[in-house]
């Protein structure tokens, strides 16, 4: 058993990003992802999951061309879920992002936080069809596990061997958020040197979709469905359901210095908050949303004015986006007239627990390429929404300082700030975190 470095406060270590993998609606992969973002495309399409015409829904961001046999044996595919197997392809590419050989790891120091909102979700719609149809003992033997929402970490260790800490969060659309600052937590507080963190979710079924849709939060559906998401817009209303996930490598400085790796970006601060609200519906003054961003911006010793770029959550929703926007003006002040903003969810949906992941991946894609995604569909402006949300087109900036927002039902804020990797790599292990 290896016992934790040294208590909290002797360990005080600057986390830092080395490795990155997702799926999404847009691609497999973090670049082909990026790109695709970058580049303005649209993964929101007709549904191909199940046949639509019996719903009351038809579009949706689902993941074209994912092959589970690429990835995994047949066997162990069909024994987990559609979420567990993005998770497992991502966590794949992440490692071979970051260059991480876990032979010469100590795999008790290697943690895995991969959240899920869902679960296998799809499948538990259909066992219970089948329990009622067909009766007791006609339900697949797997559907404990499969529909557990942690059983997505829970692969990864078994897969990969990892004895450190392993668990899955669940927060809703904030999933993949909480995750990530969870994985933060551990390696500051000294269990681990190195956290898989993400989150995954792939919820695309009849009756999730039309859950939905009878709440009212589901973008109208147009004749193009690359058109029905328009965060920020004047016209928008409401979100379309995805399916995707993103895992990200963090470690310590010390233990990514020391085996020679090529630091991303650095997760320099979180910040947490609930808005003690609603169910679903946020504080529409977005009180909760700042103090989250404040925070963060406290715990990674930074102010406002230094932020570069805000990865929004975006949903558009008519609620969420101006409620976003006054979070917004609240946390930075003056300096949110000067600071872009932009939702990817425009172009890949909405994947729920999926999310926050594939944003905070988004926001490290950012940084090293030097470049902000744009908002498609931003055709006209809302008064409500006055900010600069880099409509249609994206936007080369150079970048320093970027913020990653998850705002979940429940009120369950989490707010991500990533700092440009120069600053990781030249500042020593043993400096401390600007108070």
């Amino acid at each position: 058993m290896t016992l934790p470095r040294g208590t909290p406060a002797e360990i005080d270590e600057r986390i830092v990003i080395t490795g990155l993998g997702a799926v999404s609606a847009v691609g497999i992969g973090s670049r082909e992802t990026f790109a695709s973002l970058v580049a303005g495309r649209s993964g929101i399409d007709r549904i191909t999951r199940f046949d639509p015409s019996g719903v009351t829904y038809g579009i949706a961001g689902e993941v074209k061309g994912f092959d589970p046999l690429a990835y995994m044996e047949a066997k162990q595919a069909r024994r987990i879920g559609r979420y567990a197997q993005f998770a497992l392809a991502a966590t794949n590419e992440a490692l071979c992002s970051a260059r991480l050989d876990l032979a010469a790891e100590d795999r008790d120091r290697v943690a895995a936080v991969i959240g899920s909102s869902i679960g296998d979700f799809p499948l538990l719609e259909e066992q219970i069809y089948r329990f009622r149809t067909k009766g007791p003992g006609s339900i697949n033997p797997f559907t404990v596990p499969r529909v557990s929402s942690s059983m997505a970490s829970a692969q990864v260790s078994l897969v990969h061997g990892l004895t450190g800490p392993s668990f899955g969060l669940a927060s809703a659309c904030a999933t993949g958020s909480h995750s990530i600052a969870a994985a933060w937590m551990l390696l500051k507080a000294g269990l681990a040197d190195v956290a898989l963190a993400g989150a995954t979710d792939a919820p695309i079924s009849p009756s999730f979709v039309d859950a939905y849709a009878v709440m009212g939060v589901l973008a109208k559906q147009v004749e193009d469905p690359a058109r029905a998401s328009r965060p920020f817009d004047r016209d928008r209303t409401g979100f379309v359901v995805a399916e995707g996930c993103a895992v990200l490598v963090l470690e310590t400085t010390a233990h990514a210095r020391a085996r020679g790796a090529t630091i991303l970006a650095e997760l320099a601060g979180i910040g947490m908050s609930c808005d003690a609200h609603h169910v679903t519906a946020c504080d529409p003054e977005g009180r909760g949303a700042a103090r989250a961003m404040t925070l963060a911006l406290h715990s990674a010793g930074l102010d406002a004015s230094q932020v570069d770029y805000i990865n929004a959550h975006g949903t558009s929703t008519v609620l969420n986006d101006a409620a976003e926007t006054r979070a917004i003006k609240a946390a930075l002040g003056e300096h949110a007239h000067l600071t872009p903003v932009s939702s990817i969810k425009s172009m890949i949906g909405h994947a729920i627990g999926g999310a926050g992941a594939l944003e905070a991946m988004t926001c490290v894609m950012a940084l090293n390429y030097g470049v902000i995604p744009p908002t498609i569909n931003l055709d006209n402006a809302d008064p409500v929404c006055d900010l600069d949300y880099v409509p249609g087109v994206a936007r080369r900036r150079d970048l320093r300082v970027v913020m990653s927002n998850s705002f979940a039902f429940g009120g369950q804020n989490c707010v991500l700030v990533f700092r440009h990797p120069e600053r990781a790599q030249k500042t020593s292990a043993s400096d401390r975190r600007p108070a």
